[in-house]
């Protein structure tokens, strides 16, 4: 069984750990509407992804 040789200080650990954070929500602006939307995402307002229709509009 693999056992380090010595412990990991917390410099080196947190050093490792430097790339694991998140990073921010990116958004696009919608061609139609003007607003915000995620990339990649149905828009659920208008039920459209990438010009198609794919859901139906909930009523208001």
């Amino acid at each position: 069984m693999a056992v380090p040789k010595r412990k990991v200080s917390p410099s080196r650990r947190n050093m490792r750990r430097s790339h694991d954070a998140l990073g921010k929500n990116s958004f696009v602006e919608d061609k139609e509407t003007g607003e915000l939307k995620r990339p990649h995402h149905i828009d659920l307002k208008t039920g459209m992804y990438k010009g198609r229709q794919v859901l139906t509009p909930k009523g208001d």
